[in-house]
């Protein structure tokens, strides 16, 4: 099997299984309990808190990091629980962009249509960047929370998180960043002093399965300092996580989070070299498949190559292809592999972010997503180039 689908989930590596089995094994006891077994599980939760405030470069050893039960829990904490709070101020408009994860597109529509919100959809280019103007204009001291992703999980592009925070400053909104594609494979320093690291960022939110933990545990850092402290109603209520966040602890996935914090960390502590070697992979994967296909006549594109990307990440699409016949073809041929598109009521849509950034629906409609991690090989990218093309081969004489 040749797996080019991080984006979706990581492999979680040995040092997490080994924790996760030691947390199930030795610390299965109720982090609320007072007894001396209770108190161990609590002590592992709170190592696990104080790893993942190193990752994104927190202050305060784990003050404000909150666990939940997905990464999509911890979106909602941050957007519902912040208007919550806001509510009596009047600050009644969240901001967000046309290229959101559908855990922020799905909730922010649901919660305008039960009237507890107005909100407002900021457009990209076609490079699927952020439009400044329209940014500004949706902007205004009426606004309580903006809510705008660091990279994109489909394409791979990078937004201007310091810019983002400037103007949400400037009007005294709250600036949730979802970080799910950027926390565990880029440098992060919310307390540090560039803003392009996100000092900026008010509240950060994070799925630990995207960078080697394991599944069942979100996390959502909010701002407590620093002259700025954001206030959140939990959606459920209990003692829990601060207050913010009710129910016992998942202690073994927490424990696995913070393995995966520690280990990304190291990760990153090689520098610039690591990412680089990772990013030369990417460009030779999507370079020889655009090439390829490009010299048998097939109309190619990659989605959003205009724009910085992070390194793990590249949208391919293949003129007058279906995603999804793509996808079972290299399936057959052992590529895990995701596309932007999703089967509803028997016909495929184009994904909601590719129409967003005005790609030709010819694309659209036969765009795929490869996504590498860390871990990934020249021979798996080798092997990735072939079967990609030998489907793109395929499809292709079926549809003639």
């Amino acid at each position: 099997m040749v797996y080019l689908d991080h984006n979706a989930t990581t492999q979680p590596t040995p040092g997490v299984v080994e924790g996760v089995n030691r947390a199930m094994t030795e610390l299965w006891g109720n982090p609320s309990s007072v007894h001396r077994f209770g108190q161990e599980a609590k002590h592992a939760v709170e190592v696990a808190r104080g790893q993942i405030a190193k990752l994104i470069g927190a202050a305060g050893g784990g003050r404000g990091v909150v666990f939940t039960g997905t990464g999509s829990e911890a979106i909602g904490l941050a957007i519902r629980g912040v208007m919550g709070a806001l509510s009596v101020t009047g600050r009644r408009v969240v901001v967000t962009s046309s290229v959101e994860h559908s855990a922020v597109r799905d909730l922010c529509e649901q919660l305008e249509r039960e009237g507890i919100i107005e909100h407002r959809v900021v457009g990209v280019g076609h490079d699927g960047v952020l439009l400044r103007d329209q940014l500004e204009a949706a902007i205004d001291d009426s606004v309580g929370v903006v809510s705008i992703q660091w990279v994109n999980n489909e394409t791979g592009v990078v937004q201007d998180v310091g810019m983002i925070g400037e103007m949400c400053r400037a009007h005294g909104a709250v600036f949730h960043c979802d970080a799910t594609q950027w926390v565990g494979k880029m440098e992060t320093r919310v307390d540090g002093d560039e803003a392009s690291l996100g000092s900026l960022i008010d509240v950060l939110t994070c799925s630990p399965h995207k960078f080697h933990g394991i599944k069942g545990v979100g996390v959502l850092w909010a701002r407590n300092g620093g002259g700025r402290r954001v206030r959140m109603v939990p959606m459920i209520p209990g003692n829990q996580e601060l207050g913010r966040r009710g129910g016992t602890e998942g202690v073994p996935a927490i424990v696995g989070a913070g393995v995966a914090a520690q280990e990304a960390m190291e990760w990153l502590a090689l520098g610039e070299g690591e990412r680089r070697r990772v990013a030369l992979l990417r460009d030779r994967l999507e370079g020889a498949i655009v090439t390829r296909c490009r010299a048998s006549g097939m109309d190619v594109e990659v989605n959003g190559a205009q724009s910085e990307r992070i390194w793990s990440a590249t949208n391919i699409g293949f003129g007058g292809l279906e995603s999804e016949a793509l996808l079972l073809a290299m399936s057959e041929r052992g590529l895990c592999a995701s596309a932007g598109a999703a089967c509803s009521s028997g016909s495929l849509e184009a994904s909601a972010v590719l129409k967003a950034m005005g790609v030709d629906h010819r694309i659209a409609h036969g765009s795929v997503r490869l996504s590498l991690s860390r871990f990934t090989t020249e021979q798996e990218v080798d092997e990735g180039i072939e079967i990609v093309c030998q489907a793109v081969e395929m499809v292709g004489r079926s549809m003639v």
